[in-house]
This record gives structure tokens, C-alpha cells and sequence, in this order.
């Protein structure tokens, strides 16, 4: 059965957070608000957890696409590299942000994945929520949408709504609110330079003239 736990957004409680933060060890999904939409995660280093969330968005795990929620930058030599000093110095002025990073992954990434991407995502969401989750659970989160692979589908706001999607799938809803429609802006620091994959929520513009 799924559980639908509030958590508030901006003062969430500790004994909830404690909640969220076992069940990802054991081994459990969540779906969880960011300061875009609201996202489908688990314990980044939990193979069976990785399993159990490809299977809800019906892909192959070595096709997954690697996106890790962090809590800050203090980590990033951790799972990704060669990344410049342009490319780092913007990624400080744009997080907390809507933004997803795509850089090149590091050697650590292929041994907790048993995936041979050579990219990964890199998100610090502006949400207290997901950043707490992580910050408590002391490593980053895997982290897929919560919108399946159907292009024409919208992304779900309400975490009631959601509950209902994904009972008896995941272990645990967060509702921190209504949630957002736009996904965040994807942008490429590969080669030491940018480029906007996807424009979603955030403009990126602003920040070229730091590059």
C-alpha cells in the first residue's frame, strides 16, 4: 500500500523527512516534489531499487537515462569529471535551480549502475524537500519524472492524483503541495561549453555572460 506523507515545503518536519529517508534505504520508491515537477526516485546506490523503478517506466536499465538529485556541488568530482571551470563557476549561479546538468560521468557512475551511459544529470532542485531527503540520506538520489513515455500525457501536479496513479507501486507519496507542469531545462556542459537540450522551466540565458 502507498502511503501519502505531507511534508511542507518549506519547514519540512524531521520526523518525516527520517521516514523518507529509511524507506529509500530499504530499498523503497518515492515520488517527491522539486521546484519543477514531481519526480519518481530511490537510493542511487540500491541495484534493487533501480530495477523496481525502470519496471514502473517499462525501460531497460542500461537505457536508462541517468539524472542524480544532489544536494550541492560539494560532491560532483564524486560522479561526474572534466568539468571546467566555466562550466562549474555557471552550474554555482544556476543551482538551486530548475536546471539539469548533463556532464560527463565519472568511473563511479558504470559501477552503482551497471549501465555504461557516459553521461549523467546532475539536479540541485530549489525545493527544501528533495535536498533535505538527500542531504539525510548522505548520497544523491536516482531521479526520473513521474510522466510516463507517452509524449501527449501531462506531468500530474496533484499529489493525490498521483497517489492514485502509482498505488501499490511506490512506497511512498510526498505531498508538499501542488507540484509544477514544466519540466526543468536541460543543458549540456560537455566539452566545456553549453547547449539547451530541452527549454523547460528557467532561462538559461542569464547565465552565458558568466561563461
Amino acid at each position: 500500500m502507498t502511503e501519502l506523507l505531507a511534508i511542507h515545503p518549506d519547514n519540512p518536519q524531521e520526523r518525516n523527512l527520517d521516514k523518507v529517508v529509511d524507506c529509500l534505504r530499504r530499498g523503497g520508491l518515492i515520488i517527491y516534489a522539486t521546484d519543477t515537477v514531481y519526480g519518481l526516485g530511490c537510493d542511487l546506490y540500491n541495484p534493487k531499487a533501480i530495477q523496481k523503478l525502470c519496471k514502473i517506466k517499462g525501460i531497460d536499465p542500461k537505457k536508462l537515462h541517468l539524472s542524480f538529485i544532489c544536494y550541492d556541488l560539494s560532491d560532483l568530482s564524486k560522479y561526474a569529471r572534466n568539468v571546467s571551470n566555466a562550466v562549474f563557476k555557471v552550474m554555482k549561479k544556476a543551482l538551486p535551480g530548475p536546471y539539469t546538468f548533463i556532464l560527463e560521468a565519472s568511473p563511479e557512475v558504470p559501477k552503482i549502475m551497471d549501465n555504461r551511459k557516459k553521461q549523467v544529470g546532475i539536479r540541485v532542485p530549489a525545493h527544501n524537500v528533495p535536498r533535505a531527503i538527500v542531504h539525510r540520506l548522505g548520497n544523491p538520489i536516482l531521479t526520473t519524472s513521474v510522466k510516463q513515455n507517452d509524449d501527449l500525457m501531462e506531468y500530474l501536479t496533484d499529489p493525490y492524483d498521483i497517489c492514485d496513479v502509482y498505488e501499490g507501486l511506490v512506497d511512498i507519496v510526498i505531498d508538499s503541495g501542488i507540484g509544477g507542469h514544466v519540466p526543468s531545462t536541460v543543458v549540456s556542459g560537455l566539452d566545456g561549453s553549453f547547449e539547451v537540450f530541452r527549454q523547460g522551466l528557467g532561462d538559461f540565458s542569464q547565465f552565458v555572460e558568466y561563461v
